[in-house]
């Protein structure tokens, strides 16, 4: 059998301990790595843990569980999939960081990965995919640790959540969002669907949205369902105005015949398109404004339809 075994790595100026802590939490990943959709803590121990990570290879939304082994002393952080899907038939490596001096480190991401029957095209595949993931990864994590302190970065990521209490069962408001091939019949602002659901809880979403203003807009999500209480979703066709826009609907039994149901977002704006979409005077804070205002509304408007549909089912 063939074992590839790879290395990629990158100088990043922040200190080592500062980065190491990025990459062992994995909550964030979403936020930082581009090819990452959606991560859950399965198990954790000490120094160990179990993850199931959701994230796009060549541009095709996979799934594996991964076992990984935190050393935060010697900044490396060792993993192995358990859980593996085709072509792949073995992969894991190793995350090493290297101190370079007070504020700059290096980080290498080894790799090593066989694949099914040891298929030479199905090898090839597993290689750009490696190559991709690992070379974007990297760069994400570069650009994200050093502006983690950056005075600006609390302005262009932020999060905002909106809620509505339901006379009904969380099941019926988690069926209608995860029914999304049915939102054109189901939602005004919904102009177009293309939807895909590749494996069981994985689905591919691309939308034509109607604005307020009346023009339409595509945007294109991941999403990963857990019935019934729980939708993460990645947008990878982003509007102008955001670098990054990822959440999580949450669907919860309050009572025997009570619900609620919450819409969660987290944004980065795109600071070089305000001008162009916002005029030249438009600030971040415009963006913010006008960004979580047109989210927000689609939020509303989603959750309002559930809340309706879900009180008619009950």
């Amino acid at each position: 059998m063939t074992t590839r075994q790879v290395e990629h790595e990158i100088t990043i100026g922040a200190p080592a301990a500062t980065v190491y802590r990025l990459l062992a939490d994995v909550s964030h990943w979403p936020q930082i790595f581009p090819p990452t959709i959606h991560v859950e803590r399965e198990e954790t121990g000490t120094n160990q843990e179990r993850i199931r990570i959701w994230a796009t290879a060549n541009g095709e939304p996979k799934n594996w569980t991964s076992r990984r082994t935190l050393d935060p002393e010697a900044l490396r952080i060792g993993f192995r999939q358990e859980v593996t899907t085709a072509p792949v038939a073995a992969m894991g490596g190793t995350w090493i960081v290297e101190p370079l001096d007070t504020d700059r480190s290096r980080v290498r991401l080894l790799h090593d990965y066989r694949a099914i029957d040891d298929d030479p095209r199905d090898l090839q595949w597993i290689d750009q995919a490696v190559d991709t993931n690992s070379t974007s990864e990297l760069a994400a994590l570069k650009d994200n640790v050093e502006h983690a302190h950056a005075a600006e970065s609390d302005d262009l990521v932020f999060s905002f959540t909106d809620t509505v209490q339901i006379n009904g069962a969380a099941k019926d408001v988690f069926d209608f969002v995860n029914e999304a091939g049915r939102w054109p019949e189901r939602l005004p602002h919904v102009a177009t669907v293309r939807f895909e659901e590749p494996a069981p809880g994985l689905q591919s979403l691309e939308m034509d949205t109607r604005a307020k203003d009346g023009s339409t807009h595509t945007t294109k999500s991941y999403r990963v369902c857990f019935p019934h209480h729980k939708i993460a979703y990645k947008q990878v066709t982003l509007p102008a105005l955001m670098t990054l826009h990822t959440g999580v609907w949450t669907f919860t039994d309050t009572g025997p015949d009570t619900a609620e149901a919450s819409s969660q977002h987290t944004v980065s704006i795109n600071t070089a398109n305000i001008a162009e979409i916002l005029g030249d005077q438009a600030t971040v804070a415009d963006a913010r404004a006008y960004v979580h205002s047109a989210l927000s509304t689609n939020s509303r408007a989603t959750l309002g339809h559930a809340k309706d549909y879900a009180e008619r089912t009950h």
